[in-house]
């Protein structure tokens, strides 16, 4: 497997909103890369007589009846909340109106 770029580095910590440091982007290039191995890795395992595990922890699911709460607290009270601005009664955040 080839390994990442320092642009692939850029390119994925820019969809995971990271900054990082150029001494960062080569570090991880080598981590990311090492990962990528290790699932190509995985790819090669055959799994063809292992019974599917769709729940390991045996835990089961417990349904309830849904109840309609209404003393809650209101939209306006959870919007204040909020350190960022109210547009239109939304949360404006940075990289919405950038």
């Amino acid at each position: 497997m080839a390994s990442l770029s320092s642009d692939d580095v850029r390119h994925i910590a820019k969809l995971c909103r990271l900054n990082l440091t150029d001494d960062q982007v080569e570090k991880f290039s080598g981590e990311l890369t090492q990962i990528l191995g290790f699932v190509d890795a995985l790819s090669e395992v055959d799994t063809g007589s292992v019974e599917p595990t769709p729940q390991a922890t045996g835990i089961v699911n417990r349904f309830r009846e849904d109840t309609v709460v209404t003393d809650g607290p209101t939209t306006d009270e959870l919007l204040a909340t909020s350190p960022l601005p109210i547009i239109d009664h939304q949360i404006q955040t940075p990289s919405a109106h950038g």
